[in-house]
């Protein structure tokens, strides 16, 4: 049974039709009376009428089957075209529908919506592509050294010539994150060079937004919109802003060390008061550090350096208007150095010299104060030449005032009495006789080291303008005179007790005669701390026997010419004082008491 709506059914219903029609249509002509030719004639137009019609429609039907297999065809070449572009491999391709569908409509059906999916895709790859692609050209852009606007598109990407698969877009965005790398490396590099740029304008006072700006705008930040310029010409820019602000700082911190170093010689010179230091710390800051260290705010500015200088010039002026009393006490400084170190100062400079010169105007006193400041230093050198001779010189006269002491002490006919104190002064005397056998090798090591300082610098060594070695010679020869008028003496005293002796056995003893005080000589003792007496050294020399002991103390008294005025060491003077005759007596028992009233050792 034949399907209602089939082909074949409403062919044979069209027939039935077609026949009905034609019967009615004959017996219309028959009652018209038409005849065969004319029925035969109609019935053949009629035909090629109803032919001309179906050829209509088959052509019709055929251009649109044309049409619709153009469009399907069209579509399947853009589905793959969109499949290779988009690398979408797992969608079935339209060869594969074709075995599948029969019809074109339905194989339009299937690839239309496959089409209209590719289509998005595509879309939306291509807009990953275009922010992808604007953003690697905005930052190839800022490195290279030229930037785009921020609304800068891309043109859309062509199927024809863009590859838009998801291989090509990784690859696009592994260059975009290296080229973000390096963004982060230079603006990070940037920001290390614009806060050394601050650092230094804040430590030379200088207008930092100036300074960067000059190198590119957009380091200022003043526009937000506007991205930070990290191309290597503002690397270079940088970098030579901060060399020129390193060099500024370099050129200023000498400037203002030269500016400080005058500043402390004139408050040295002027005795300024710490508070108008105070003023300046920061300035006088800058000595201690090194250019690096350098780093406090203001510290260089030019406000700084020309507050310094002004200061520098009104303690000039005000030095020019001192200069008399600073060159006295300039003066007086010498003097106390020569005194110290017993050398003669240079009398060029002497006080009434230099008033002279300063109130005829014939010298400028800077010049004056500079030339002693030069024989300060020159006397402070050789005060530092010769300060291991003196230290063996006070070394010296502290064995001779330990020998002086022990005379007096073994005139002491009390010292071996119990009493506070004596244990202290016996073992003085002791260690005072140890002292005194070093003399000799003391005087002769002193005359060896001050011959090898002569030597060495090529000038005597003068001690307040006499010769050492002469004063040491001295000193040997009277040490050597008095030993033997000592040694006479012991003799002397050897001969007396043998006629003493010898009287006794003839005559008989007799109870020795009080000693008179006349023939007493005073001990010289002073009380100590702990209420025992202590010998004080003598003065006297023995009368004319006993040749007096020259020590550099002893010749500023001597009448030879050798001094102008009394010149002291820091201990007490040596020199002895002459005596008069009558106690010639007195002193010869004193000399001789010396050595037979020594303790018996052993």
């Amino acid at each position: 049974m034949l399907a209602i709506g089939s082909p074949l059914t409403t062919s044979c219903r069209t027939s039935t039709s077609c026949n009905a029609l034609l019967r009615e249509l004959q017996q219309i002509w028959s009652d018209i009376g038409e005849s065969e030719a004319d029925k035969d004639r109609m019935l053949l137009e009629l035909e090629r009428e109803c032919l001309e019609v179906y050829r209509r429609k088959v052509e019709e039907a055929a251009n649109a089957k044309a049409r619709l297999h153009q469009s399907v065809a069209a579509k399947e070449a853009e589905v793959a075209t969109l499949m290779a572009a988009l690398g979408e491999l797992n969608i079935h391709s339209p060869i594969q529908t074709e075995k599948k569908v029969a019809s074109l409509k339905e194989k339009l059906a299937t690839v239309t919506p496959l089409l209209e999916d590719l289509r998005m895709k595509k879309e939306e790859r291509i807009k990953q592509f275009a922010d992808i692609k604007s953003q690697i050209e905005k930052i190839s852009g800022e490195i290279s050294g030229y930037s785009y606007p921020n609304d800068t598109m891309i043109s859309c990407l062509t199927l024809e010539d863009q590859d838009m698969s998801l291989r090509k877009l990784t690859e696009f965005q592994t260059h975009l994150q290296t080229l973000q790398k390096e963004k982060s490396d230079r603006l990070h590099k940037v920001l290390e060079y614009v806060n050394e740029v601050h650092l230094l304008c804040g430590v030379l006072g200088l207008d930092f937004a100036q300074s960067v700006s000059d190198v590119h705008p957009s380091l200022q930040r003043t526009n937000q919109e506007q991205s930070t310029n990290i191309s290597n010409g503002t690397f270079e820019g940088l970098e030579q802003t901060i060399n020129k602000l390193k060099t500024e700082r370099r050129i200023r911190i000498q400037k203002l060390r030269d500016i400080v170093a005058a500043l402390f010689e004139l408050w040295n010179l002027m005795d300024s008061p710490q508070t108008e230091k105070n003023v300046f710390s920061r300035a006088t800051s800058v000595l201690r550090l090194s250019e690096a260290e350098v780093a406090e705010p203001g510290v260089l500015s030019t406000e700084m350096i020309e507050q310094a200088a002004a200061e520098v010039e009104r303690l000039t002026k005000l030095k020019a208007s001192r200069m008399k009393e600073l060159v006295m006490k300039r003066r007086s400084e010498l003097e106390d150095i020569c005194r110290m170190t017993h050398i003669e100062p240079d009398a060029s400079t002497a006080v009434d010299k230099s008033n002279a010169l300063i109130d005829s105007g014939l010298v400028d006193p800077s010049e004056l104060l500079a030339n002693i400041e030069a024989q300060i230093s020159k006397a402070k050198d050789e005060a530092l030449s010769r300060k291991e001779i003196m230290d063996r010189i006070d070394r010296w006269l502290s064995a001779c005032e330990e020998e002086n002491w022990l005379e007096d002490y073994n005139q002491d006919e009390n010292r071996y009495n119990a009493g506070r104190g004596a244990h202290i002064n016996l073992k003085r005397a002791e260690k005072a006789r140890v002292t005194v056998t070093k003399i000799p090798a003391i005087v002769d090591n002193l005359i060896n080291r001050t011959l090898a300082w002569e030597e060495e610098k090529k000038m005597l060594f003068l001690y307040d303008r006499v010769r050492l070695v002469s004063i040491l010679e001295d000193y040997k020869v009277t040490r050597k005179q008095r030993e033997e008028e000592k040694k006479r003496c012991r003799d002397q005293k050897k001969i007396q007790d043998l006629l003493l002796t010898e009287r006794e056995a003839i005559y008989g003893s007799k109870p020795s005669p009080r000693k008179s005080n006349s023939f007493r000589k005073p001990n010289g003792y002073r009380a100590n701390g702990n209420g025992s007496m202590t010998p004080t050294p003598r003065r006297n020399s023995v009368g004319g026997g006993t040749p007096e002991l020259l020590t550099p103390r002893s010749y500023s008294g001597r009448q030879n010419g050798y001094f102008k005025e009394m010149r002291r060491l820091s201990t007490a003077p040596l020199n002895f004082v002459a005596i008069s005759k009558e106690d010639t007596i007195s002193t010869y028992t004193s000399i001789c008491g010396s050595e037979l009233g020594s303790p018996p050792h052993g």
